[in-house]
Parts: C-alpha cells; structure tokens; sequence
C-alpha cells in the first residue's frame, strides 16, 4: 500500500506511528474512571462512611454521577473539548440506566467499581486502535498524513510549502523520548485559537426573580495546532525525526543567492536566444542578397 501512493522517483525516508504513551491524556481519561470507580466502592463498603452512604441508595450513584461530570466540565473547558464531557455524561447515564433497568440499586456499591473498570478497559482499547490507525510517511519529496478509525483521513505536504516547523514534548515525551512537530504551511494550516465559554441560570420562585451567569474565555493569537494525523503526533526519536525535517526543508528552500543564480541563467538564455534570432537574421539577410545578383 505505501507504495501505491508514493509519486515518481520518489523515496521514503521514514514510516511513523506516535508512541504509545503519546495519547496519555485520553489515557488518564480512563484512568480516572477506574480511579474514582474503585474509590466509590471502597467508600460504600469499606470506609468508616460507609453508613452515610447506605443510609439512602441514591447516595453513591449521585456521588458518583457529580464528581463525573464535575471533572468533565473542567476537563472539557481546559482542552476544548467537550468530547469529554458528553463521555462521561455518557458513561453516567449508561450505569444509571443498568442499575435502575436490573434492580441494582442497591448494589451500587459493588455495580460502579466493576462498571468504571469495564469501560475504562473498552476506552483504553478504543484509544490504543485510533494511535495504530495513525501513519506517518516521509519521504524526500513531502509528509503524507494519514489518521482515523471510521473516517479515513489524509493530508499531504511538500517541503517548499513549510514556513515553519513547531515542536514540542511533555515530560513523557522526554523521558521516553517522543514528541510532536507541526509543519506549518503557508496557507496557515497548523494553526489555531482557543475559545471557551460557559453559561448557567437559576431561577427562584413563581415570579420572575433568576439569575443568570455568563462565562466566556478566547484567544485571538494563533498558535499552533493540528489533529493528531495532520501532525507528526508524538514521533519516536523526536530529534531525529526533527532534524529530518528541517534538512528535507532546508534541501527544498530555494535560499536568495539561488534565486539570484536562477534569475540571472535565465537572463544568460534570453540573451542567447536573441544572439540567435539576430544570426539567423543576418544570414538569411545574407543569402538573400547573394540570390540576388545571380537571378
């Protein structure tokens, strides 16, 4: 298949995947569940709380379900994301809707630890099958791109088309030795704005007496800022796939010397083509003038 889409006298020089701790914050997603899971469990049935918990069977789940979405309205607003938000609403919603279909209820205590860590191992699967559908080819002539579980994604990018290369690492990315650069073309495609908001209201009573709160957040700077499969998402080694790059760019820049070492061959053709013109005039002005006496 690579080869397929290779173009003439093209070579590839490298084909990436990102590392496998690179999608550590949809990880952590999951590992929070399993977290937070195990702890509800362990407040219902071993803590010296428990007896709060059991006084009503509603408690746990509504412990549960609060703290869920808690995290995810903060988690949502920080990424800008509010993927995550509807997960966990999502998640919640699920678990609430076995306990009440199955009469678990009063279960609740044993259901959540063993829910939490069902999911988090389907998420954690789900997550390791979307960094395996990524792929990275780089070869001396572009970047090809490709990403996606359902929806096939692809992005290709000459070299002469980069204006600047973003790279960055975390602290995995440093210990491990990976990270993530972003091309940026000129078109501006690699760059992006932050914006969030949130809103809520109140309302107390029959009459007409609320509140309203309104929360709004952006920024205008671009930064950059790509999909993980139009990026090179969590590459490994990070400094050589760096360096890669920025030589396969800099081998594809066309630097102002060589501008003007092109601009003035050109210039050299044009003034041979004219002392052609100007031969072939002469000649034939020539020949014609020998024709001339003999006829």
């Amino acid at each position: 298949m690579i080869q397929n889409d290779l173009l003439e006298n093209e070579q590839v020089e490298k084909i990436l995947s990102p590392h496998p701790l690179s999608f550590m914050k949809l990880q952590s997603l999951c590992l929070f569940l399993i977290i937070w899971g195990v702890l509800v469990g362990w407040l219902v049935n071993f803590s010296e709380y428990k007896d709060l918990f059991s006084s009503n069977e509603w408690f746990p789940v509504l412990a549960w379900g609060l703290v869920l979405l808690l995290v995810g309205v903060i988690a949502s607003l920080l990424t800008i994301k509010w993927s995550i938000f509807f997960f966990y609403l999502g998640m919640f919603a699920g678990g609430l809707g076995l306990m009440l279909s199955q009469g678990w209820l009063a279960d609740s205590g044993v259901f959540i630890p063993f829910y939490s860590v069902a999911i988090s191992i389907i998420g954690f699967l789900i997550v390791e099958l979307y960094r395996k559908s990524h792929k990275y080819i780089i070869s001396n002539l572009r970047v090809i791109f490709k990403g996606g579980i359902v929806t096939k994604r692809e992005r290709t990018l000459r070299y002469d088309k980069i204006t600047d290369i973003n790279a960055k690492q975390g602290i995995l990315g440093q210990i491990f030795g990976f990270g993530t650069i972003i091309p940026i073309s000129q078109s501006g495609f690699g760059l992006g704005s932050d914006q969030s908001f949130a809103a809520g209201g109140v309302e107390l009573g029959t009459k007409k007496a609320g509140f309203l709160g309104l929360f709004g957040g952006g920024k205008e700077v671009q930064t950059p800022r790509a999909r993980s499969y139009y990026e090179l998402h969590g590459v490994h080694p990070y400094k050589e796939i760096k360096n890669l790059i920025e030589t396969m760019v800099q081998s594809n820049v066309i630097t102002p010397y060589q501008q003007e070492q092109v601009e003035f061959q050109k210039e050299q053709v044009d003034v041979q083509k004219q002392m052609r013109d100007l031969l072939k005039k002469q000649i034939g002005s020539k020949e014609e003038q020998e024709e001339g006496p003999e006829s």
